[in-house]
């Protein structure tokens, strides 16, 4: 039987991202992990004619054939957005998953949307200024060349997987191991508004088996620590319970 350690990891990027954004850490990844690979999801190819009318139906089904690919439970890595089609794939098929390593993310909650206000007659949402995007999220050890790079290979996210609610029915979602890599929210704080309900990390509180590795840094930590990254998935993969 193979150890967590030979199992194939999938690492999956949020919002206006694909598979380039991890190409740092794989650098440092594949010396112990050879079947570790980055995907696009669907609607963040620039090459799709027909990107913008993507869903997160799709993009759940996207990752279900990556995993399809191998002949054992893998190793799903989240950052950010791609929370909500990676919750779906737990949600339908959790015997696929060994693990899942959320990058300064989490599980969502049944129900969520992440833009509930989207206007209905966007198609896509634009990179928003970096001013903007640093109220939302920490830019921290982004220097002036990554942030360069970040807008110039940046995908508009699509309209419908912006809208679409997340439906979970399955709770055996909250069986699959978990490890929470905490970035801009140290992991304690991350526990605790856990327990207090919010909204944003409710999921978390119900998880049944729960590592966190702290990475202090923005919210990008595979640009701004993509060596120290690849080790926090390394001692996630690596963990036996």
């Amino acid at each position: 039987m193979s150890t967590d350690t030979s199992r194939p990891i999938i690492l999956i990027a949020g919002h206006w991202l694909g598979a380039w954004a991890w190409d740092e850490v794989l650098e440092h990844l594949k010396t112990e992990h050879a079947s570790a690979i980055a995907m696009t999801l669907p609607g963040l190819d620039a090459d799709d004619p027909e990107r913008t009318a993507r869903t997160l139906d799709d993009q759940a089904t996207a990752i279900l054939g990556a995993i399809a690919h191998h002949d054992q439970p893998v190793i799903l890595v989240a950052h950010s957005g791609a929370n909500a089609p990676v919750s779906l794939v737990i949600d339908r098929h959790p015997g696929l998953v060994h693990r899942v390593v959320w990058v300064d993310s989490g599980p969502v909650a049944p129900g969520s949307v992440f833009a509930p206000d989207l206007p209905d007659g966007l198609v896509e949402l634009q990179l928003p200024s970096f001013d903007v995007l640093a109220q939302h999220a920490s830019l921290e050890g982004l220097n002036a060349e990554v942030l360069e790079r970040f807008r110039a290979r940046a995908v508009p996210e699509p309209g419908p997987v912006l809208r679409q609610p997340v439906e979970l029915t399955n709770k055996a979602r909250r069986n699959v191991r978990t490890t929470l890599v905490c970035c801009s929210i140290p992991g304690a704080q991350v526990l605790e508004l856990a327990r207090a309900g919010h909204a944003m990390f409710a999921e978390v509180a119900k998880l049944e088996h729960l590592d966190v590795i702290d990475l202090p840094t923005g919210h990008w930590p595979m640009w701004s620590r993509p060596r120290d990254l690849a080790w926090a998935i390394d001692a996630a993969v690596s963990q036996t319970t």
